[in-house]
């Protein structure tokens, strides 16, 4: 049998039901804004925001990665330009250009 004596007065037990009321109340309103359309929303722009901003985070460090690179490839330890390296990426660069406009032309002719 289960002891249904209880030693609290008639006020402690009101007490005790107002404050259990007022957390059910807290945690009905809490439930509310979780499952209300503008907070599911606000946090599903949050998190595409923060996916957004990890994905152009790692974007950034692999061009500064590559920038450093070719920076390490054609200049020198004092940052002056490497010819023997820059002389032939300029040639092949003017000569694709040439061949852009040679066809270019063409076309239009």
């Amino acid at each position: 049998m289960a002891d249904t004596s209880d030693t609290r007065t008639p006020a402690q037990i009101e007490a005790d039901i107002k404050r259990r009321r007022a957390l059910l109340a807290e945690t009905l309103d809490e439930i509310g804004m979780r499952v209300h359309p503008r907070t599911i929303v606000g946090d599903a722009k949050a998190k595409v925001v923060s996916n957004v901003d990890h994905t152009l985070g790692r974007a950034y460090v692999q061009v500064n990665r590559v920038v450093t690179d070719v920076g390490a490839r054609f200049l020198g330890d004092r940052g002056a330009a490497r010819m023997d390296r820059v002389l032939p990426v300029a040639l092949v660069a003017v000569g694709v250009a040439g061949l852009l406009v040679l066809s270019t032309r063409r076309r239009k002719g």
